[in-house]
């Protein structure tokens, strides 16, 4: 069977989605519904863990990272045998490319 495995760096991405929301925004609810609906996507990787598309086929970088989207943010997560390791959970418009390689260069 295949595991889940979230990386302490995702969960505070969930954990400051959530806050952002509630607080900054003024909707708790909204900020409850959205972080149930990404825990469940991250759910059914367990399940088709090459559900989403490989994000080396959106940028000019070799990864073995593959995305799933939900509403505005996009889950990054790779598969190794029999584990989905999700890596992080980021707003769709940030530079997700320079939070996920920080290696790359500056232009």
């Amino acid at each position: 069977m295949t595991r889940l495995q979230i990386s302490p760096e995702a969960r505070d991405d969930l954990l400051l989605i959530k806050e952002y929301i509630s607080e900054e925004l003024g909707n708790p609810q909204a900020a409850i519904e959205l972080i149930q609906k990404i825990t469940a996507k991250m759910r059914n990787l367990i399940d088709h863990p090459q559900l989403g598309p490989s994000l080396a086929s959106r940028i000019a970088v070799q990864t073995n990272y593959r995305y799933l989207t939900c509403q505005n943010y996009m889950i990054f997560y790779w598969c190794e045998d029999d584990l989905v390791f999700v890596s992080r959970v980021l707003y769709g418009r940030r530079d997700y490319l320079r939070i996920l390689f920080k290696d790359l260069p500056e232009e």
